[in-house]
């Protein structure tokens, strides 16, 4: 009984953090897009995700669809920040422990979800489809 009380309580934990998360870093990425995209002569302030995306799997920034992939990045952010900070708060163990498998973890799941993501990219908008 105890035990699902605790899942019930770290799924709900779970969803605040993913809701409250997306919405911030969602805010963030369109100001910084917009910003960007307004002026010129200001600094430009790159959208490190996106780039590396562009980069990585050669795809032509002009034939994406961006808003969608702004969209899905933010979702992306805030999955990975709401499980790796659930895991960790749910998990019973030394604090070093936790500091070492949350990093891991978040290494990990930003190389595959990203790696995922972008393969998707890749397979579908490459060509400008």
């Amino acid at each position: 009984m105890e035990n699902m009380s605790r899942l019930t309580l770290a799924l709900i934990l779970f969803l605040v953090l993913f809701v409250m998360i997306f919405i911030c870093d969602y805010i963030i990425i369109r100001r910084s897009y917009q910003s960007k995209s307004k002026s010129k002569k200001k600094k430009k302030q790159e959208i490190m995700e996106l780039d590396y995306l562009i980069k990585k799997f050669n795809l032509k920034k002009d034939k994406l669809p961006i808003k969608k992939i702004l969209l899905c990045i933010a979702l992306i952010n805030a999955f990975i920040m709401a499980l790796v900070m659930v895991v960790i708060l749910v998990l019973k163990a030394h604090i070093i422990l936790k500091l070492l498998l949350g990093f891991v973890l978040l290494m990990a799941l930003i190389y595959a979800i990203y790696e995922l993501y972008g393969r998707y990219l890749e397979r579908n908008y490459k060509n400008g489809n």
